[in-house]
């Protein structure tokens, strides 16, 4: 992986529109984590049930799961800037939903309940399915190839930096200010991205389309097909999957927040930025010691670190040590997700990525919303705290696993490729 301030990650960020797209990303990311928070704390607050926070999870995957495969086969054949601006506008719109209904006025009246909260959450799952291959694959039309790990790093970096600053300043203005100010700044971060999206030149459509006049449904089975043949893709997806479905406690800081830390929305905000302040500060560390020798190795290890964090943050009655072993899962989980993102761009060719990425987007990007439905439904089932413990437990079984079964994974090094 290229250095974060070498020439080469420098020569990335002098491309315009790839820019353009970094700022977009910023705000995109914010926006939806910053609306992440505000409605975990008010669904909490309405409903008092950790299974109502899981159902979220479950709300969102479902249209994820449901339109992920064929946005991919679209993603490759279409123009990707304008799929994202359109599914970016329709963000926008959930967010004006939202506000709506934390107005007190009659004429908002009928937005009030849990209702428009799920409508909304319903609208993200089925624009994230799209956008998330969309994202990847624009990516490899702005960039050049031999810039692409160095581009990576930057888009990686700006997420990280990003959900430091959504979780935290949707927490603080909830909490200083009310709830209408929270989703005014949810609402102003989408119209920003809508904005800028607008402003990035169209790359156009892929260059070469061998399969562009096939049938839909085989279009989607190529795609399939390229991941399960691979054992570096399908091995790094399968993993991160498991990991994140078992080992994720953000579903539940709400709860934690509320009941056993008890420093409400202001804490809850600090405790969902921590992991990605720990992550800036792990890809800083990577800037120096980039994960290119022995990449797969690490990548165990850091799912190892990981799990233990969850194990140690569910026994936790500390809000300095719960925040402190948050930023240090984060810091583990950043070094997957460099390796992961660096695994897509470079064992993925640029006709293909749109189908590949949305075939991850449903091993990785559903197994969050799984991951916190299981969450919502282990902890109603065997309580918080165990069902946390057992969780992280899951995620040290799935890593062990993973290292006798992808061998190729495990002996990765992404300077060999």
């Amino acid at each position: 992986m290229t250095k974060l301030f070498s020439s080469e990650a420098f020569a990335a960020i002098r491309i315009r529109d790839f820019r353009l797209f970094l700022a977009y990303r910023f705000f995109m990311t914010a926006a939806v984590l910053m609306q992440a928070v505000i409605v975990g704390w008010q669904l909490y607050d309405l409903t008092k049930d950790p299974l109502s926070l899981g159902m979220i999870g479950l709300t969102e995957v479902i249209p994820q799961v449901s339109i992920a495969l064929f946005a991919g086969h679209f993603v490759d054949i279409w123009d990707r800037k304008l799929i994202i601006f359109r599914t970016s506008f329709l963000l926008l719109i959930g967010s004006a939903i939202l506000l709506g209904s934390s107005i007190d006025s009659e004429f908002t009246s009928f937005l009030k309940g849990t209702a428009p909260i799920f409508i909304t959450i319903f609208i993200v799952g089925l624009v994230r399915g799209i956008l998330m291959p969309a994202h990847t694959a624009l990516l490899g039309q702005l960039v050049p190839r031999k810039l692409l790990s160095g581009a990576a790093t930057w888009g990686s970096t700006v997420w990280q930096v990003a959900a430091v600053t959504g979780p935290a300043l949707g927490g603080l203005v909830y909490g200083f200010f009310g709830i209408v100010s929270a989703y005014i700044f949810v609402f102003t971060f989408f119209l920003i991205c809508v904005t800028i999206i607008y402003f990035i030149k169209s790359p156009g459509k892929v260059a070469h389309e061998p399969n562009r006049d096939s049938r839909i449904f085989a279009s989607i089975s190529e795609g399939i097909r390229y991941v399960f043949k691979n054992q570096v893709l399908l091995g790094a997806f399968t993993l991160d999957m498991f990991a994140v479905l078992f080992g994720g406690a953000v579903a539940m800081l709400p709860v934690f927040a509320s009941d056993i830390l008890k420093v409400g929305p202001e804490g809850l905000g600090v405790l969902r930025a921590c992991p990605a302040i720990g992550a800036i500060l792990m890809s800083v560390v990577l800037t120096v010691y980039p994960p290119v020798r022995h990449s797969g190795r690490k990548m165990l290890l850091s799912l190892v670190g990981f799990g233990v964090c969850m194990i140690v943050f569910a026994l936790s009655k500390n809000f300095y040590l719960s925040a402190t072993v948050l930023l240090l899962s984060g810091s583990f989980d950043f070094v997957s997700v460099v390796v992961r993102s660096n695994i897509l761009q470079l064992f993925t060719s640029n006709e293909m990525k749109g189908r590949v990425s949305s075939v991850n987007s449903i091993f990785v990007g559903s197994s969050n919303e799984l991951g916190a439905f299981e969450s919502g439904a282990a902890a109603s089932l065997m309580g918080l705290v165990p069902s946390v413990v057992f969780g992280g437990a899951m995620t040290l079984i799935v890593v062990g696993v993973a290292t006798f079964a992808a061998p190729k994974l495990r002996r990765l090094s992404l300077i060999d490729s």
